[in-house]
């Protein structure tokens, strides 16, 4: 019998150095919405946690397969969420010592040299570029990026820059640096531009083999080195808060930013996970198995994707290897749009639970949100199957949604079986999909295996990882 394991809080065995009132600020910019946290550093416990906007915010797509979002539409998200934080009156700003900046992974952020946004954020979740990374996995060679870069380029950042260049001569021509989603919100915060090794992989432009940005990708692309910006370590100082930003914000003068990761990585850390063997899942907007390997392996179709984990380095390998599911809490999102419901989502959670499992023979596939990497980056769209106009109910669609979402995460996670990944247990914060019973029973049961759920999410994984940066722990 699969065995649900109870929830509990997250405790670190990191001591803090000081003992006095220290907050740490902990930001995750996701693609519906930011989610902000403060955290007492000497307890590692949550003090407040806030979301910002309450609804979600839209995917701009100008074409099929195309998806958008601004990253100034995300500074001002994040603005507005820190605001919101202090208004719950339960810490003092002015304690905050460090911000740690967790971000949707695989954007593409272009700026001038005045710093300004050439063009809205091409997104994970976008797939006008999967031919151009197939193309140039061919010509680079299919075993060498594979064994270099852990990845085929594919639809990642590397490719859809490389899309720019292409269709957008006039924008690419005025690129002063490139950056992924968090580089840029740091880079509010600081007006300084940094980078990392970990987030170089999940763009495609780091080469594991030699330790060095890749030339074989700067060079098949045709990309100029003064676009990646200065690569620092994760947990370190990325650049001090602005004056400026400090008073808008109420927050003191200089503080740095100690921290940033993609989500997936920062979710792990947030689950603690960090070690081979440790593996954790989230299920937001996409859906991910995320699983830390000592290892520079590697799935020889790329369906599953290797990049370095926020504690790699060259001397001790960390790699997190990702399964994603660009449909998940998207497709529950959906679901309640084109039914007209007017019930939260907890609310459709209980529907769904006087629903019978495998709900009366309908039949979801949420692959309704781009090119899936897992089936190949093939778009196959979503598919609702067996619907009956006499027996199916709203119900029938909020709990076969959810199984769907279950079962296309125990297909990717056979893939991850494949290359040498069997967790025993997996570890997910008690959040977003993982709130419904109907969506954990499924997972369980159809992959097998046990869920730890834990009192935390992403912001305070990030504002865990400020902490860390900044030498508190």
């Amino acid at each position: 019998m699969v065995l649900i394991l109870p929830m509990f809080f997250l405790s670190l065995s990191w001591a803090p150095k000081f003992f006095r009132t220290m907050l740490a600020l902990g930001i995750d910019v996701g693609t519906s919405s930011v989610k902000v946290s403060v955290i007492d550093i000497s307890s590692s416990k949550t003090i407040v946690t806030v979301q910002y906007p309450e609804t979600e915010r839209i995917i701009k797509s100008l074409q099929p397969g195309w998806c958008e979002q601004s990253p100034l539409q995300w500074w001002n998200d994040v603005k507005e969420a820190i605001k919101k934080a202090n208004a719950s009156s339960k810490y003092n700003s002015r304690d905050i010592k460090a911000i740690g900046i967790a971000y949707q992974m695989h954007g593409l952020v272009c700026i001038d040299k005045q710093k300004q946004v050439l063009r809205d954020s091409i997104i994970w979740c976008d797939s006008r570029a999967v031919q151009i990374g197939k193309e140039a996995c061919q010509k680079i060679g299919e075993e060498k990026c594979l064994s270099h870069l852990l990845n085929s380029p594919g639809n990642f950042t590397a490719s859809k820059l490389a899309w720019v260049k292409q269709n957008e001569r006039d924008i690419y021509d005025k690129i002063d640096k490139i950056m992924l989603p968090g580089d840029f919100i740091a880079m509010q915060f600081t007006g300084e531009i940094s980078t990392s090794i970990s987030a170089l992989s999940e763009g495609i432009f780091w080469d594991f083999k030699n330790n060095e940005l890749s030339k074989d990708v700067m060079k098949e692309f045709g990309f100029d080195l003064s676009f990646v910006p200065k690569i620092k370590d994760v947990f370190s100082e990325h650049g001090k808060l602005l004056d400026g930003i400090a008073k808008e914000l109420s927050l003191p003068e200089g503080i740095p930013v100690s921290y940033k990761a993609g989500d997936q990585p920062n979710n792990a850390l947030s689950l603690n996970v960090l070690e081979p063997g440790e593996v954790a899942a989230t299920a937001g907007t996409s859906g991910v198995i995320y699983a830390v390997s000592g290892t520079t392996n590697y799935d020889k179709q790329s369906r599953v994707n290797s990049f370095a984990h926020v504690n790699h380095t060259t001397a001790n390998n960390r790699i997190g290897v990702l399964l994603n599911i660009n449909g998940t809490g998207i497709l529950n999102s959906w679901i309640k749009k084109i039914a007209g419901s007017t019930l939260s989502y907890s609310q459709m959670n209980e529907e769904a639970k006087n629903i019978k499992p495998g709900s009366n023979g309908l039949f979801i596939l949420p692959f309704g949100n781009g090119a899936e990497r897992m089936l190949n980056n093939m778009i196959v769209n979503a598919h609702i199957r067996n619907i009956d106009f006499n027996l199916h109910k709203n119900a029938h669609l909020f709990r076969a949604s959810q199984e769907g979402i279950a079962f296309a995460l125990r297909y990717g996670l056979d893939i991850m079986r494949e290359n040498g990944i069997n967790p025993s247990v997996i570890r997910a914060g008690k959040a977003n999909m993982f709130l419904s019973s109907v969506f954990t029973e499924a997972f369980v049961n159809a992959t097998n295996t046990p869920v730890e759920f834990y009192d935390t999410d992403g912001s305070a994984g990030a504002a865990i990882g400020a902490a860390l940066g900044a030498g508190f722990y």
